[in-house]
Order: C-alpha cells, then sequence, then structure tokens
C-alpha cells in the first residue's frame, strides 16, 4: 500500500510517498543524481515486507517536487529542511534515515544538524562530506564531473545530446532510458545540476572543508568496487566522524548505483543494521 503526500517547506514543495504499516518503525530513503523516489522500488518492497513504514520523497529540483531557481536554493543546509518537513507532516519524531549518493550527503547534513530526527544512518556511495574533502587528489580526479556540472548549459548540453549518448556511457546507470526520460519529463535536469553548483563549486577545491560536529548516531556506510566516482577512502575515512560508531560494508562489482546494482545484499545489510 502507497499513498502520495504533499508538504510545503519553506515555500517549496515536496512529494513524498509513503509505504507500509502507519504504524511500523518509521524510515526514510532520499534518492540522489539523477534519480528520484522511484529508484528504491527494489528497497521499499524489502522493507516494508519487514513491517517498515517507510518515506520517499522526490528531494527538490526532482520528479514531482517542486524546483526553486537560483543556486543558493539547493544548498544543504537549506534541503535538510526538506527533510525535516517530511518527517513533520508524517507524523515522524524521528526515523532511520538512508541515503544514496546526493541522498548520502543530505543524510549525513541531517544526522548532524537535526541528531533528535534520526535513529540510525545509512549513506550509500558518498562517505562523509569532511572524509569526502579529504580524500586526496585521487577523489578529485575520479568525481571530474563535479566541475564540468559548474558550466550551466554546458553540462547539460554534455549530459542530454545525442540521447543522452555521454550520460550513458560515463555513468554506467542501470535504468537509464527510464531515468533520463523521468527528468526530461519533469525538467528536472538544471535543478539537478544545482546540487552540485551549490555545494561543490569550484572554490571547494582549495578552500577548507566546513568543520562539522560528530556524527552522534549509528552509521553504516556502504561502497562498491565498481564506482566510477567515488574512491574507497572517502568511505572508510566517515569512521573519523562518527562517535556513536561506523560499520563499513564493500559490495563488489557493483557500479555506483547499488540499490539497483545489488538490490538483495544492500536488502539484506539494511534489514541487518537498521533492526
Amino acid at each position: 500500500m502507497s499513498t502520495e503526500h504533499r508538504v510545503d517547506s519553506g515555500g517549496v514543495e515536496i512529494v513524498y510517498d509513503s509505504h507500509g504499516p502507519d504504524d511500523g518503525p518509521p524510515l526514510i530513503l532520499l534518492h540522489g543524481f539523477p534519480d528520484s523516489a522511484r529508484m528504491w522500488r527494489h528497497q521499499v518492497a524489502a522493507l516494508t515486507a519487514a513491517g517498515y513504514r517507510v518515506l520517499t520523497p522526490d528531494l527538490r529540483g526532482y520528479g514531482r517536487s517542486g524546483k526553486p531557481e537560483g543556486v543558493d536554493a539547493y544548498n544543504l543546509l537549506v534541503i535538510a529542511a526538506d527533510v525535516t518537513a517530511v518527517l513533520d507532516d508524517a507524523g515522524v519524531a524521528s526515523a532511520r534515515v538512508v541515503g544514496h549518493d546526493w541522498g548520502a550527503a543530505l543524510a549525513w547534513a541531517v544526522a548532524t544538524l537535526a541528531p533528535d530526527r534520526v535513529d540510525r544512518v545509512v549513506a550509500l556511495s558518498v562517505g562523509h562530506p569532511a572524509a569526502f574533502a579529504r580524500a586526496g587528489l585521487a577523489q578529485t580526479e575520479k568525481a571530474w564531473h563535479m566541475l564540468l556540472f559548474q558550466f550551466e548549459g554546458v553540462a547539460e548540453r554534455w549530459l542530454s545530446d545525442d540521447g543522452w549518448a555521454r550520460f550513458r556511457e560515463w555513468s554506467h546507470h542501470p535504468d537509464a532510458e527510464a531515468t533520463t526520460a523521468e527528468m526530461e519529463a519533469a525538467g528536472a535536469l538544471t535543478p539537478a545540476l544545482c546540487w552540485y553548483r551549490a555545494n561543490v563549486p569550484p572554490a571547494a577545491l582549495v578552500e577548507p572543508p566546513l568543520e562539522l560536529p560528530p556524527v552522534s548516531v549509528p552509521a553504516l556506510g556502504i561502497w562498491s568496487t565498481d564506482d566510477m566516482a567515488l574512491v574507497e577512502a572517502q568511505m572508510t575515512a566517515s569512521a573519523d566522524h562518527c562517535a556513536a560508531g561506523f560499520r563499513y560494508e564493500r559490495i563488489e562489482g557493483a557500479g555506483h548505483w547499488i540499490p539497483l546494482d545489488a538490490p538483495d545484499e544492500v536488502n539484506a545489510l539494511l534489514l541487518d543494521f537498521l533492526a
């Protein structure tokens, strides 16, 4: 059973779905670029079968949710309020928070800024922001796309020209056709790229990383060996920023989109850690 809900978050409409029993332990799944809540379909099925109440928002800029103009509207410190707005609207005091890609960065931010709203945090692919910022030249080289994505208009064309050919070649996204069609229909490409422009501008290459208090809830980090954009060290070093314990799991042979590439392994890890 799934129901659609809409909530106003500082003037931006956030659309989310609630799955499973209303009285189940609450859990929120946060997607990343260039996906929507639809990416979590394999996890929703497994988690609701285990009795969880699962909330899956289309994050701002994506899918059915609002797409405000201006890069500043996509700062993670602003978007964290969207997550708490969803929890408030759903009547949830605190939840298990799971994120992938930019959703993982957002999960770290929520766990840091609103620890009373988070029971446990799971980050897929993207490690703690401070660990990512200190991961060195190997990570900078692997994340070359973050610099490309700063160029408005150029990045949009690079990704979408020739039927999204470069996106397909670069990303190896397992659901590229449906995902890019959804982005086009929703007009989501530029808003999605604003996440990069707001949070990893070129100055981030030379400025010291933002100092954040340690994460005070148990954390799980999951990284995959065939990730085209992220090195392992940026995930394992997250342990240095987790005061309540950090568990690390490595999935062999999966690409960046772990929830789609290795759903059974991801589901087993989530069910074990979140219980």
